[in-house]
């Protein structure tokens, strides 16, 4: 029972199920019935569905009929009117069908016309794109041309900013195209193209400065120079408002417009051509021979790349190794003064181009950089001179080298450069050029000295007494009396000297100028440098003059009634200089002259060679003495060589009438005394072991000889008889053995005024043993084997007993 309630339960669920399936179908789309007819096959009762599916097409079927049975007639009648115009539509069709023919015939060159019209305004539309397009790139390509004109005409600044222009404004917007993307590819190749070649520029700018730096430095002296030249002109003249240039005065303003459009300005290596100017006409400043434009470039290429720090770093370094090759002398510098010139040209052509730089840039270089710069070529250059100079003997290379050294310094001292350290080397050049100026004044002594004549100087008119007077300071009213013809004192040499020696200063004076030393300096550099020419220079030459072998008495003489008139002028020498550096000899620390002390040292010597002459003749008189000492002859006249002598000693004395009185005498009294020193030595020679009482007479006429010459008075001044004192001792021993007194003098030995006082036993005792051997040989030859005579006897006995007595008289002395 249940189960058949439960089968019709599940009946009645299963109808309603296929009956909403049904419903479905009728009002769902066709494309959407796959599902539901889905969810029927799904099922188990299609079957049913399929009897329920076909009773209710069977119902539709019906209720289809029933309408069209419902509407047949009208259907009838329409398809009877439908009939009746398909004949008229078949008329209508065949019409239009002529028509379209027709009108497609007719149509068909306008459809032709259409089509190229319809091609022409897709023509238009794409030209008219093309052209805007175009119109977009165009710019962008010019600036591309542009970039590529500046860098064909190496303005590689300007590219640069075209470069930016393109990359920042142009390029962004016609990025999509290819060729945009080739041009944004090759920027930074550009980049580094415009970097590499302003590089190059600037390379070959400093090797231009490199090799013209002399060039610059020049331009830059001669603008030091006339700028001297004026202040010294200004100087002399009244100062109306006149000031000195300064330095920013001396500069030329450079055009340093950097995007310039010249391509000579752009293509310039560094350096213009100046043809040599003459000597009247202005010097162009020494900036002006320079384009400074490649260093700029470069700076502002470097400043945009943002690569400044290496583009400084790299112009330091570079200009670092010039200033190393700058400052680096020739070897041969020292040989002339166009080395030096060259050097100081270059040093300066350097440091105005820096100093430029360093004005006219912002940090490229600093003082500091620059100041590092001076420092180094400041010591590198003053030992460079140090060493260089040492080798110059030409005090005039010299003293054009300190010119050349002071115009340096001032031509640096106007672009603010310290040159105090070139001033107090030029101190030292300054002993230099007084060793040198010694050395130079050396020969101009020596020559004058050797070829004067060592007479007075012979006047024979009024013209030629006033060129020697207005030469040399001399005056004396007794000789300006005097009539002509007449003489000097003094040789030629006397004003030579004088006048060399006022050159001397002149010369010491011109080194003084420029180097900023107070009068008070100057006056003490060139006292103490004229005391080194006096001291020593004019001291030597005179002193090798003076001790010649060849030297006369005449000349010695001459020279010293020479050096007594030099050392007169001392004074003259002491008013000169003062008149000249307005220092008065009585200021505190004024260096004294010692011209007195000079020449009275070379009179002195002169003196002493006199002496020294004198006596080396009076020996080449003596050396003719031929004495027999073995002679019984007793003569009755000197001897020959002895009056010759005598004859020789007053003709000599007579020249000293010129010579101070002391000088005389002493000379006189000098060769007596020498004299008779030789004549004693002559006397007592040992090689002469004997000799007869004759051959004594005969030495004694000699020595009266002598005695006569002294009492002649051959030089004023001596008092009676002082002269002939330098004979006393050769009298007194004479007197002994021609008188034989040897009694009084055994006697009175000892005694302050004995007889024989000068006679020295040793003396006596050597000539009284020559006499004994005299006579002991002479008795064995006249009685060789007989006993002696007994006067002969008695006096060998005497000699003996003499003898003894006198080595008594000697031993009992040197206990």
């Amino acid at each position: 029972m249940e189960q058949g309630k439960m089968a019709e339960a599940e009946s009645l669920e299963t109808a309603a199920e296929h009956e909403r399936i049904l419903r479905e179908i009728e009002s769902t789309d066709t494309a959407c019935i796959g599902p539901t007819l889905r969810s029927v096959y799904d099922g188990e009762e299609h079957g049913r569905f399929m009897e329920k599916l076909e009773t209710r097409i069977r119902n539709h079927d019906r209720e289809i009929e029933k309408m069209c049975n419902f509407h047949y007639q009208g259907f009838v009648d329409s398809i009877t009117e439908l009939l009746k115009v398909r004949g008229e539509a078949q008329k209508l069709k065949n019409q239009v069908t002529d028509t379209n023919r027709k009108l497609q015939h007719e149509g068909k060159e306008l459809v032709i016309a259409m089509e190229e019209l319809k091609q022409c305004r897709l023509q238009q539309r794409n030209i008219s794109a093309t052209v805007d397009k175009l119109m977009l790139c165009l710019p962008v390509l010019e600036m591309y041309s542009k970039l590529r004109d500046q860098m064909k005409t190496k303005r590689h600044y300007p590219a640069l900013k075209t470069l930016e222009h393109l990359e920042h404004t142009y390029l962004p917007q016609v990025s999509h195209y290819r060729f945009c993307k080739v041009m944004v590819d090759n920027i930074p190749k550009l980049r580094e193209e415009i970097k590499d070649v302003s590089m190059s520029d600037l390379k070959d700018f400093l090797e231009s400065i490199r090799k013209h730096s002399d060039k610059i430095g020049e331009t830059a002296m001669k603008q030091a120079q006339q700028q001297r030249n004026l202040d010294n002109i200004v100087l002399q003249q009244p100062r109306i408002g006149s000031k000195r240039k300064s330095k920013k005065d001396t500069y030329i303003i450079f055009d340093t417009e950097i995007e310039s459009t010249s391509p000579k300005s752009e293509q310039d290596s560094g350096i213009l051509d100046v043809e040599d100017e003459e000597d009247d006409e202005e010097v162009p400043g020494a900036q002006d021979l320079v384009d400074f434009s490649p260093v700029y470039r470069c700076l502002h290429i470097y400043s945009v790349l943002g690569a400044r720090e290496t583009f400084e770093n790299y112009y330091r370094k570079q200009r670092r190794k010039q200033a190393r090759l700058v400052l680096q002398p020739p070897s041969n510098m020292h040989e002339t003064l166009d080395g030096y010139r060259k050097y100081f040209n270059q040093i300066v052509g350097f440091f105005v181009v820096e100093d430029h730089i360093l004005h006219t840039t912002q940090g490229l270089v600093n003082r500091a950089y620059i100041d590092e710069l001076w420092e180094m070529a400041l010591s590198k250059t003053i030992a460079a001179l140090r060493t260089h100079s040492s080798y110059c003997s030409d005090p005039n290379l010299v003293l054009d080298l300190k010119n050349l050294i002071v115009l340096f310094a001032d031509t640096l001292q106007v672009y603010g450069f310290p040159v105090n350290q070139l001033f107090d080397m030029l101190l030292e050049i300054r002993d230099q050029y007084s060793e040198t100026l010694l050395k130079k004044w050396a020969g101009i002594f020596r020559n004058i000295l050797d070829s004067d004549n060592y007479s007075p100087i012979p006047v024979t008119s009024e013209e030629v007494y006033k060129k020697v007077v207005g030469q040399f300071p001399f005056q004396d009213i007794e000789l300006e009396k005097q009539p002509f013809p007449k003489k000097f004192p003094f040789s030629e040499f006397v004003p030579k000297v004088y006048n060399q020696i006022k050159e001397f200063i002149y010369a010491c004076l011109k080194f003084s100028e420029d180097l900023h030393l107070s009068s008070t300096e100057v006056d003490d550099m060139i006292r103490k440098s004229t005391n080194l020419l006096l001291t020593r220079t004019l001291s030597n030459s005179l002193q090798n003059v003076i001790k010649r072998k060849n030297i006369g008495l005449t000349e010695l003489v001459q020279i010293i009634i020479n050096t007594t008139h030099l050392e007169k002028s001392c004074k003259y020498l002491e008013e000169f200089i003062t008149n000249i550096t307005n220092v008065l000899p009585e200021t505190v620390h004024t260096t004294k002259l010692y011209g007195t002390t000079t020449f009275k040292d070379a009179r002195h010597a002169a003196e002493e060679e006199i002496y020294t002459n004198l006596n080396q003749k009076i020996d080449q008189f003596l050396q003719l003495a031929d004495y027999d000492w073995m002679t019984g002859d007793l003569g009755n006249k000197a001897s020959d060589y002895l009056v010759d002598l005598i004859a020789f000693l007053r003709s000599t004395f007579a020249v000293f009438t010129h010579l101070p009185g002391k000088v005389a005498q002493t000379a006189c009294m000098s060769a007596c005394k020498h004299l008779a020193t030789s004549l004693m030595q002559l006397l007592l020679e040992a090689e002469v072991r004997q000799l007869t009482l004759g051959a004594l007479q005969q030495f004694n006429l000699d020595v009266r000889e002598c005695e006569q010459f002294a009492r002649s008075g051959p030089v004023p001044g001596f008092q009676e008889d002082t002269l002939q004192l330098a004979f006393i001792d050769l009298r007194q021993l004479l007197d002994l053995f021609i008188q034989w007194d040897w009694s009084t003098y055994l006697a009175d030995y000892g005694q302050p005024n004995c007889k024989y006082l000068r006679v020295n036993p040793v003396t006596a005792l050597t000539l009284l043993e020559k006499i004994s051997r005299e006579m002991k040989d002479t008795s064995r030859k006249n009685n060789m084997f007989a006993q002696f005579r007994k006067n002969e006897r008695d006096k060998q006995k005497l000699i003996d007993t003499v003898a003894k007595q006198l080595r008594g008289l000697i031993s009992s002395h040197h206990s």
